[in-house]
């Protein structure tokens, strides 16, 4: 297999961001690591992609044709990404065939479990294991059904842009395949992306998935709440929110704004925990070892501490870019305390060429 280069393309929240790979003989996995060659990200105003679907196409393509032309990306295909509460994952066993038969019946083996009409949803499989079952050889893995409208305005906001998206991919699945190599692929870990509007959890086994999530809260809404408390504008409460922190005071307008941290990030972390105990109930003796943090929310002062005490593990910052290498003109330390807004670009970027 020769070198191939792909673009991981990142359409969230806060603004749009890209990775462009190369992947030697072998892929993903193989002997030479992946060598990134560019990267870019350009903001977006709020409320133009709402709870990860893409509602202003038109600024979407706007900005997108500005990140092509500052990062100077070459080519104009493309991976990208979905994930929010419309798109439902389970742990699903079926009855084994071909990989591309056993896609093609999922329409007729699904229809009933699913809160959409099968017309209406994409549906994909994401095999884990194989074993033999009651009824015969059985094929384990995660069923992923997506609502086709929210699909397709990401899909359309791109192609507006004169860019070909060549796949689209779980955000869940590109997070895994970002962060869990080395040690992370050997434990029980969980991966929770913190984005503006959307965190993304999940549960890997020795780097197979076996819980996805997604849960509707994020850096943003911590943003929205200072505001809200201190009658100031977006960008003065993005300011004070890190500033302020977890568990922390200081200021004039300490109390109040620590207060309105607070009372996002306790429900967030909750509903995180929550989904660690749900995995655990269901998987005795799968005990989750480490939790690791990425995206934008995820650099809040204090937070990772917090999620530990509240989950009762250790947590740390993932790094998506250990491990890769990369052109002279993009020294590592150009992305120092960005690392872990590339997780899931570098991930997108990973699956189509594994």
């Amino acid at each position: 297999m020769a070198s191939t280069r792909v673009i991981g393309l990142d359409i969230g929240a806060s603004g749009v961001r890209a990775v462009e790979l190369e992947f030697g003989s072998g892929g993903p996995t193989g002997k030479t690591p992946p060598t990134l060659h560019r990267f870019g990200q350009v903001p977006l105003p709020p409320g133009v992609v709402r709870d990860g679907e893409v509602v202003q196409p038109e600024t979407v393509a706007t900005a997108l044709r500005q990140l092509w032309s500052h990062a100077k990306f070459e080519s104009k295909d493309v991976v990208i990404g979905v994930g929010n509460q419309r798109v439902l994952v389970r742990e699903l066993d079926l009855p084994w065939m071909p990989l591309p038969q056993l896609k093609q019946s999922l329409p007729f083996q699904v229809s009933e479990m699913l809160p959409m009409s099968a017309e209406e949803a994409l549906l994909d499989y994401y095999p884990t294991a194989e074993f033999d079952g009651p009824q015969g050889r059985t094929v384990r893995g995660m069923l992923v059904a997506a609502q086709r409208t929210t699909v397709n305005a990401n899909v359309l906001a791109v192609e507006a842009a004169g860019l070909r998206p060549v796949m689209v991919d779980l955000n869940a699945f590109a997070l895994l395949r970002a962060l869990a190599r080395g040690e992370l692929a050997t434990v029980t870990a969980a991966f929770v992306d913190i984005g503006a509007s959307i965190t993304n959890v999940v549960i890997s086994e020795q780097g197979v998935p076996r819980l996805v999530r997604s849960l509707p809260s994020g850096g943003q809404n911590v943003t929205n709440a200072v505001a809200a408390a201190l009658g100031v504008p977006a960008g003065d409460a993005e300011r004070i929110k890190r500033e302020t922190g977890v568990g922390m005071t200081g200021g004039p307008q300490g109390a109040e704004a620590s207060e309105a941290v607070a009372t996002v990030v306790r429900g967030l972390v909750e509903s995180v925990r929550n989904t660690f105990v749900y995995y655990a109930s269901n998987n005795p003796g799968a005990a989750i070892g480490v939790v690791v943090l990425t995206g934008g929310g995820s650099d809040l002062p204090g937070l990772g501490q917090y999620m530990s005490s509240a989950s009762r593990m250790p947590v740390t910052i993932g790094d998506p870019l250990a491990g890769l290498r990369s052109v002279k003109n993009l020294p590592r330390d150009a992305f120092n305390g960005h690392q872990s807004l590339l997780a899931l670009s570098v991930g997108l970027a990973s699956g189509v060429a594994a």
